[in-house]
């Protein structure tokens, strides 16, 4: 994720702490789609209502180089990425942090594949700002040299690229992904942000073997989080500018229903769009179809009703909750990457979280 690197996108969080439970209520306007099963209806302005609620969180591990990308293990350990580190790493359930490879660029997101590898979305690099105990990323790395897809063996350390173009173009800054149940997966590209311009956004979805990668979706605002609903006929998008999640119909995997019209709303539909100064990040879907995204600026883990009807914000402190992941016995364990201050931690969530393909399903 890259943001304005002026002090007014750091918020008012910034402290380290652990906080009670709570709640208030409050209202705010959506922009969502319309009651149709179809998810083709027109969007409609609303009133929906809004939840702040303030978990109890487990701290994990501290001194984390802008982590993203967690993957909670069978055995209890995250797997997630270190942005500013270059890395993939390892962190165990005492807090003691491993690397498992350092893969150069800007390692975003990850998620288990076939084999046991660990398949990484990776940025090219960002540059950072660093002042005491707060990171983030403000701008394309000096050395930044396109994107990639990248394999990891997490046993060895060993990696290699999978994809680094597209029908002859580079790949410019892949973020977040997720694999469906036919052998393949989505993933967004965000694009790269420079001093005086940035990319358009794109989704592709490509084949786990190397054997096929297409666009699937452009243009979108930086799109970011990615997920596919518990029957996966339905593709969640999240664009981090705009704090909207999408959603495409599927007609088969790999494929979009009504994707050759000129304007974006013949592919999707917008299921919520948030108000006032909040950038989405990454997203995780839960058993009932709850879509969970990691929201900036707020510094909160937003709950989002599959009909939009009623979003939840969880918050945490930290202004760049980036991302969030489901484990423990029963997946009701939330996971959350708090990047700006390089931690990670873990709350209750009041729903089973979906069972992921390749890693516990």
């Amino acid at each position: 994720m890259e943001v304005d690197g002026r002090d007014h996108a750091i918020g008012p969080h910034g402290h380290a702490s652990y906080r009670g439970r709570g709640s208030e209520t409050r209202r705010f306007p959506l922009t969502s789609a319309s009651a149709s099963p179809t998810l083709q209806g027109r969007r409609t302005d609303r009133e929906a209502e809004l939840n702040t609620i303030t978990p109890a969180f487990k701290h994990i591990a501290s001194g984390l180089r802008f982590p993203e990308g967690p993957v909670a293990m069978p055995d209890g350990s995250v797997v997630l990425v270190e942005i500013e580190r270059r890395t993939l790493s390892r962190v165990t359930p005492d807090g003691k942090v491993r690397v498992i490879a350092t893969l150069g660029g800007g390692p975003n997101g990850a998620a288990m594949g076939p084999g046991g590898k660990i398949y990484v979305t990776n940025n090219g690099g960002l540059k950072f700002v660093e002042r005491p105990g707060k990171m983030f990323p403000i701008a394309q790395a000096d050395d930044y040299a396109g994107g990639l897809i990248q394999v990891v063996d997490p046993e060895r350390g060993r990696f290699e690229t999978l994809y680094d173009a597209c029908a002859g173009q580079k790949l410019r800054g892949p973020n977040d992904l997720v694999f469906d149940g036919a052998g393949g997966f989505w993933f967004t590209d965000l694009g790269k942000t420079r001093e005086r311009d940035m990319d358009r956004g794109a989704v592709f979805y490509a084949k786990a073997d190397g054997s096929m990668i297409k666009e699937a979706v452009f243009p979108l605002e930086r799109p970011n989080g990615i997920g596919l609903s518990p029957d996966e006929r339905t593709l969640y998008v999240v664009e981090t500018p705009t704090a909207r999640c999408w959603a495409f119909r599927l007609s088969a995997p790999g494929e979009i229903e009504s994707a050759n019209g000129p304007y974006r709303g013949e592919k999707g539909t917008v299921v919520a769009g948030l108000g006032g100064y909040q950038m989405f990040d990454s997203l995780a879907v839960d058993r009932e179809g709850h879509i969970c995204v990691a929201t900036l600026i707020t510094g909160a883990v937003s709950d989002i009703w599959p009909d939009g009807s009623r979003v939840d914000q969880y918050t945490l402190p930290d202004p760049m909750v980036t991302n969030v992941c489901f484990g423990g016995r029963d997946l009701t364990t939330a996971f959350a990457t708090l990047s700006m201050g390089g931690t990670l931690v873990s709350f209750e969530w009041p729903r089973p979280g979906l069972a992921l393909n390749h890693l516990n399903r």
